[in-house]
């Protein structure tokens, strides 16, 4: 595949070449990463041709933005598409001195609260385009709103309402102004895309982790709906925050978490069979999400000049039909999922 292929984003107007830039691994996802490793990664990653960078007030609670901003901000502007996320409002912490970074392993030492009103998005949207010194940003989508992070369906409910009656208000004011292109949607959970397009027209999803090699429960409700609409879809977490990167090695994460005996043994067999045709896992992992004809980009993290560049190859990796199939006769992956012919 060609990394650089562009693809439109939906009905949306945009196009966005096939790879895209990740910078959850910048903010120190279970990763320390030096200043200067965080440059020459993003260096990396330019040289090579990428153009297209998504970052989140939530990634290392500023830092990832602050890394993509330093780097890009010299750079031609028409060059390059930028996208970051609304939701989370970054404060000093009531007691620095007791802070706990969680899953980061680094970042900044800023507690957040979640505020989807309009006032909230144009507060979000300011201390963005300050954190990535630039005057507009290209998509702006609505981060985490789901059970996952909020904690009830109660609580989701409350925030969709500050949202509907607020913060989508604000969301169309800047697109309508110039100052975004593009609406969409952070989605972690199964569920919450066709809840989105009850309320709001959205122009895209950046989907977690739910359309993987690992897993593609959406293919039953949620890709269908975005197909019939032609609403956008990136995808993010192509290697389930790890195990389809690292293969099922001890210690291996999936969706954030330790992976549990059957999740390492589905990756085993899936490995198994990607050794039979002289294919990585991790060049699998990459490509199986484009072959979705609605699927528009995909946009692994990396933390390294070398994760960067091994990325770009095993997405150019030519991989025979044969595994495709044979990955779908074991019932490794649905059989709806779209495959080559």
């Amino acid at each position: 595949m060609d990394p650089f292929a562009r693809r439109p984003l939906g009905k949306s107007g945009v196009e966005l070449p096939q790879f895209g830039f990740g910078s959850a691994p910048l903010g120190e996802l279970f990763t320390k990463v030096s200043e200067r490793d965080a440059e020459a990664t993003l260096d990396a990653a330019w040289a090579a041709g990428v153009r297209y960078y998504d970052t989140a007030p939530w990634y290392g609670r500023g830092q990832a933005e602050h890394r993509v901003g330093r780097f890009l901000y010299a750079k031609p502007r028409n060059e390059l598409i930028l996208s970051t996320k609304i939701g989370r409002i970054l404060r000093a912490p009531k007691r620095p001195e007791a802070f706990d970074t969680g899953f980061w392993a680094g970042g900044l030492h800023f507690d957040h609260v979640f505020d989807y009103s309009y006032d909230g998005v144009m507060r979000a949207y300011e201390d963005s385009i300050q954190r990535l010194g630039m005057n507009r940003i290209d998509l702006l989508l609505i981060h985490d709103l789901d059970v996952w992070h909020h904690g009830s369906p109660e609580m989701v409910e409350a925030r969709m309402w500050q949202l509907a009656t607020g913060g989508w208000r604000a969301l169309q004011e800047l697109k309508e102004a110039g100052l975004i292109r593009a609406i969409g949607a952070g989605i972690n959970e199964l569920g919450m895309m066709p809840r989105f397009l009850q309320l709001f027209d959205m122009d895209f999803f950046l989907l977690a982790l739910r359309y993987t090699l690992g897993e593609q429960e959406t293919l039953e409700r949620e890709l269908p709906l975005l197909v019939e609409r032609n609403v956008g879809i990136v995808i993010g977490g192509v290697f389930n925050s790890g195990l389809y990167a690292t293969g099922p090695v001890e210690g291996a994460k999936y969706n954030y978490a330790d992976a549990t005996p059957a999740e390492m043994d589905k990756a085993r067999r899936i490995a198994a069979v990607c050794e039979r045709h002289h294919v990585p896992l991790i060049a699998a992992a990459l490509q199986f999400p484009l072959l979705h004809p609605q699927v528009t980009c995909v946009i692994p993290g990396a933390f390294s000049p070398a994760q960067v560049t091994a990325n770009l190859a095993d997405l150019r990796r030519d991989i025979p039909a044969d595994l495709w199939r044979e990955l779908r006769h074991e019932g490794l992956i649905r059989p709806d999922a779209p495959i080559p012919a």
